[in-house]
């Protein structure tokens, strides 16, 4: 196996990334249609050849054309490697494929518990007040697990409901628990919760979740295996999308153990549209982002955000990234041409180019290139032709991709979705259960209530029994009256709902 992959070339030679250095974060930049999609594409087949696992959020569908042999390579690849002095040999990594919706690729499930607090409430777009309610929930059900109780197993969108019902009709007891929590605010959560369920988005929270281990298993012959999220679809719901991948990113940093700087990283992931991650992100988010971002690299992980414009990321995070490929930016307004500044001040400086003139005018599939060297320090940016990659270039038919499904090792495993007893149903029957007793102590008392001893009977004469008729009449309205107030005074329901 090598110790380095090849990007591409430059005037000052071949350019290249030290595997040892991979896990020290990276950013591909660039504006629309200059060749970032296939940059990354480059990438990920290198480190798959060298035995790194990938994962890539496939947001348009093209990088699907990875799981395929580019045979015979386009015309553009072939000037392309002659210009660079490579041959190109067409083949294909490892592939497998993902889907939150279960339609391009295997379910990928998690559940609400793991999802946690802080990420549901951003996909709940939860004001502070909405927040400090999704927070008490998960807390209520953290302590009835602590109580040795199942009812705080929250696994899907359903048992959040559940939760959020429950704490609404005991607000005045949690509250002087857990903090105040309005009608209001479950109100607006519920709202969000039934948008998030048209939405689709139910199918992402439940059992089987995604376990770990099935990203980080080796391929064939020790090859990596690449990854694909198909995100076509979830980037409509950028809230959901944004916060599946910090979530996998913050498993991945708190369940594997400390490596430091291995000769090559484990997994390596790429955050297609990373914009959506830090757009609108309260504070709290955004240093849960730098934490992980700081942190993971010593699991063995190497985080590389793609997004057009190195302004898209925060100060704190981009920071942390190491290995930089900056594409094309078009200045054609002031907050464009901000940009290119920022972009061309992140790089060290070559005496023989003009970052900041360089980058307006790049051809697609042409780059600045800055990586780590051996010591970990920033080599001098250069204007460098990427390689082309291997594979296929765009998407590949979608009978060649359900093929690939349906022979997939991890098929069997999460094909089929797990509806184990949780929140939902065992709040739900609990609510029955209180409602059966209630509407018998109801009928229990109706009936006390109806052997109140009849008026006695003259015998026989025409003017008694019409009177005693009336009266009779007179104890059922009343026992009717009774029945209806009892049921809707004390039960809380009209007499045509009970079962």
């Amino acid at each position: 196996m090598a110790d380095r992959i090849d990007i591409g070339a430059s005037p000052e030679g071949m350019q290249s990334l030290a595997l040892k250095r991979a896990n020290r974060h990276g950013l591909i930049a660039g504006a629309t249609g200059t060749g970032k999609t296939v940059t990354l594409q480059a990438l990920a087949e290198a480190f798959a050849r060298e035995g790194v696992n990938v994962f890539a959020a496939d947001i348009k569908g093209d990088l699907s054309g990875i799981g395929a042999p580019g045979e015979p390579p386009p015309g553009w690849a072939v000037k392309r490697a002659e210009e660079i002095g490579i041959t190109l040999t067409p083949e294909a990594p490892p592939v497998v494929f993902w889907d939150v919706y279960g339609e391009l690729g295997h379910p990928v499930r998690t559940t609400v518990t793991e999802m946690g607090p802080v990420l549901m409430a951003r996909i709940l777009e939860a004001s502070e007040a909405q927040e400090g309610a999704v927070t008490i929930a998960f807390k209520l059900a953290d302590d009835w697990l602590k109580d040795g109780k199942r009812e705080g197993l929250l696994l899907n969108l359903a048992d959040l409901r559940a939760l959020l019902t429950y704490i609404s009709e005991n607000s005045e007891d949690i509250g002087k628990r857990y903090g105040l929590v309005t009608p209001q605010s479950i109100a607006a959560l519920q709202r969000r919760l039934l948008q998030l369920e048209m939405d689709g988005a139910e199918r992402f929270f439940g059992e089987p979740a995604l376990e770990l281990d099935d990203l980080l298993a080796p391929g064939p012959d020790g090859k990596g295996v690449i990854h694909l999220l198909a995100s076509e679809r979830l980037v409509q719901s950028p809230r959901i999308y944004s916060a599946f991948l910090l979530w996998l990113m913050s498993e991945l940093w708190e369940t594997l153990p400390e490596v430091g700087d291995l000769d090559k990283p484990k997994l390596v992931f790429f955050f297609d549209e990373a914009h959506l991650l830090f757009r609108d992100a309260p504070k709290e988010l955004l240093t849960r982002v730098e934490q992980v971002v700081r942190l993971i690299r010593s699991k063995g992980v190497g985080v590389y955000f793609v997004t057009q414009s190195p302004t898209d990321v925060p100060d704190m995070v981009l920071s942390q990234l190491g290995n930089r490929f900056q594409h094309a930016l078009r200045a054609y307004t002031p907050s464009d041409q901000k940009a290119v500044r920022a972009a061309a001040q992140s790089f060290r400086a070559n005496a023989n180019i003009d970052v900041a003139k360089e980058i307006q005018e790049m051809n697609v599939g042409e780059a600045l290139v800055s990586t780590l060297d051996e010591k970990g320090a920033p080599t001098v940016v250069a204007r460098t032709k990427i390689r082309p990659p291997n594979s296929q270039v765009g998407p590949i038919p979608m009978a060649t991709r359900q093929a690939m499904i349906a022979k997939s090792g991890v098929r069997k495993k999460y094909e089929k979705t797990i509806d184990r007893e949780s929140a939902h149903e065992i709040l739900t029957r609990r609510l029955e259960q209180t409602q059966r007793e209630e509407e018998r102590e109801a009928e229990r008392q109706a009936k006390e209530k109806g052997r109140a001893p009849a008026p006695r009977r003259s015998g026989g004469s025409r003017t008694t029994a019409k009177s005693g008729s009336v009266t009779g009449q007179l104890g059922r309205s009343i026992i009717r009256i009774a029945e209806d107030f009892i049921q809707r005074n004390i039960i809380g329901t009209p007499r045509r709902r009970r079962r």
